[in-house]
């Protein structure tokens, strides 16, 4: 049976291990390992993930048993003329994958946003991660195409996606 808990901090090696895990077969195709290295550093680091905690990042880890398989974390945004929630990270342990966890994940992420008053809940997505169509299905839409300079000469080549909450 899967179970959602919301992370503590003593739970940050768990979502380090599951990151650093889904992370590199994830990316490095794409974005090389001297970016995926650094990216790992940057926003996996015990002492990074510490700081998302800090700034308010809520991070809900998904179990089978014993078994931690998957993370999502997310935060308020407060958005010109509405407050909006931001899927920062969601990743599944590639054994985990077709056990339904992104889905529980990005609905538990949605639930919350809405009893939040939420009226969007928007995400980044590399522009070539095969997660796009996972979100498309999910019902996001392509809202803006940026590129994000991250340090070391290094950009987030993303999309910005919304699902739209309440009118």
């Amino acid at each position: 049976m899967i179970s959602l808990r919301k992370a503590k901090e003593a739970d940050l090696h768990i979502i380090q291990s599951i990151g650093t895990i889904t992370y590199r077969p994830t990316y490095e195709v794409t974005l090389g390992q001297q970016q995926v290295d650094y990216m790992l550093g940057k926003f996996y680091s015990i002492a990074a993930l510490r700081q998302q905690l800090i700034e308010g990042h809520i991070f809900i880890i998904a179990s089978e048993g014993a078994k931690d398989l998957a993370f999502a974390s997310y935060s308020a945004l407060n958005e010109k003329d509405h407050l909006a929630v931001k899927l920062h990270k969601l990743y599944v342990l590639p054994e985990a994958h077709g056990k339904g966890l992104g889905k529980l994940l990005i609905n538990e992420v949605r639930d919350k946003a809405i009893d939040m008053g939420a009226r969007g809940l928007v995400l980044n997505v590399n522009r070539y991660n095969k997660a796009l169509n996972f979100y498309e299905k999910a019902g996001f839409k392509i809202k803006e195409t940026v590129d994000i300079a991250i340090g070391n000469g290094f950009f987030m080549n993303d999309y910005i996606m919304e699902l739209p909450l309440q009118g």
